[in-house]
């Protein structure tokens, strides 16, 4: 069984011949770019800088060698631009405040003042810088370039500024990477965009040079509930778009996407939900359905949910709006015991993820309590399918690789 069927079993709750392994397919379901090469160095693979897959989070690409060590199941493909609005084009090292050499895009630009590494929307240093990575930190963190709002002039043509129709060169930078994918044993897993209705990763806009409408955090939580009918107007033409492109994908190459990631709009905290039931049913609910039931009209792809924290309550909302998968299934949150998952929720929608707690036991435990989770989490999950392995949302840095090797060893162990 090569690795596209593992993987289209457990999407169709069968099991196969071992549990199947993301990592690296998504901006969620990735490592730290210090963890990979802690692992290269681990494993003995050539040493060469990693290349930064994802500049925002500062991901790391997990190349075809390390692949093959992992045991890594799935390839994904995603947009030609970074979360700064630049390409992924002509790469270039960069050093970290950690000293870290790390390959870059060209339009990486930075500048740095003594707390802080500043990052600039399309690499034009021209225009304020969009985010800032404290020299403290791994990662970089959103500047909120909010305007003042005029609530009497809103114009959700604002907020829809970055979402367009795709024109052929977009659609032929797919079809070139996707048919790449394809010729691998792989399962592809596809985030062309424009679906993340309210990802508050999004809001803030560090990809565009002067942000308009509604781009502070806070201002859009509010908005949920104080410009309702604004935000629907939003969600309505943002749909509309992506439903065109979707058409567009599929027309030209929807035989070769496996899996398509639709949102990753977050609803939990530790210990709640962002939002009540009512309103995911009013204001999301309805844009989630049209796009969830054009795919499964149109296509065989499986349509991927990513939501941290305490969702139980919302599961089956998220089922009722036609989510095939859920993901990171953070198992460390209140009520998201996963033999509780898996008994009521196993056979509806496949958990891509809850493999290994990664606030707690993969950072500060010891290879022991991580093999031991691993191993208990794989018994509970992996039952009649409907089970990705991955831990729950991106390894961070400074994560101890023994612990992270006795992860995947635990993996293989699990899998004979």
């Amino acid at each position: 069984m090569d690795s596209r069927q593992r993987v289209l079993k457990a999407l169709n709750f069968e099991e196969a011949d071992r549990v199947a392994v993301d990592f690296d397919s998504t901006t969620v379901t990735g490592m730290h770019h210090t963890c990979v090469k802690a692992l290269r160095e681990y494993y003995g693979l050539e040493k060469r800088p990693v290349k930064v897959c994802e500049p925002f989070q500062m991901l790391g690409e997990i190349e075809d060698d390390l692949k093959a060590v992992l045991g890594v199941d799935t390839i994904g493909i995603g947009g030609k631009n970074t979360m700064f609005g630049f390409p992924y084009v002509e790469w270039k090292e960069w050093r970290t405040p950690h000293g870290d050499e790390v390959l870059v895009p060209k339009d990486f630009n930075t500048t740095e003042d003594d707390n802080n590494v500043y990052i600039y929307p399309e690499g034009d240093m021209s225009v304020g810088p969009s985010a800032k990575m404290p020299k403290s930190s791994y990662f970089f963190d959103a500047i909120i370039r909010q305007e003042e709002i005029d609530d009497d002039n809103l114009n959700p043509e604002d907020n829809l500024e970055e979402f367009k129709v795709f024109g052929e060169d977009d659609i032929e930078y797919f079809y070139d990477k996707m048919s790449k994918a394809r010729k691998t044993d792989k399962a592809v897993v596809a985030n062309i965009g424009g679906m993340g209705l309210g990802d508050i990763g999004l809001v803030p806009a560090t990809f565009l040079k002067n942000p308009k409408g509604i781009r502070d955090v806070a201002e859009w939580y509010m908005s949920t509930l104080i410009r309702t009918d604004y935000l629907h107007e939003v969600f309505e033409k943002q749909t509309d778009i992506a439903l065109k492109n979707l058409e567009l994908i599929n027309n030209k190459m929807g035989d070769m996407i496996d899996v398509m990631f639709v949102c990753a709009t977050d609803f939990g905290t530790q210990i709640s939900t962002f939002c009540s039931a009512d309103t995911y049913k009013e204001l999301y609910m309805p844009y989630y359905k049209k796009v969830n039931n054009w795919i499964h009209q149109n296509t065989n792809w499986k349509t991927f949910k990513h939501s941290c924290g305490a969702v139980y309550d919302f599961i089956p909302l998220l089922i009722e709006s036609g989510f095939d998968i859920l993901n990171p299934v953070q198992c460390s949150a209140e009520g998201m015991d996963p033999k509780r998952l898996k008994e009521n929720f196993g056979k509806d929608i496949v958990f891509w993820g809850g493999g290994i707690d990664t606030q707690q036991i993969l950072p500060f435990g010891t290879p022991e309590e991580v093999r031991n989770q691993t191993l208990e989490r794989l018994e509970i999950f992996a039952k009649n399918g409907g089970f990705i392995f991955n831990s729950i949302h991106n390894i961070q840095a400074k994560t101890p690789v023994e612990n992270i090797v006795a992860m995947f060893e635990a993996v293989k162990e699990f899998n004979g």
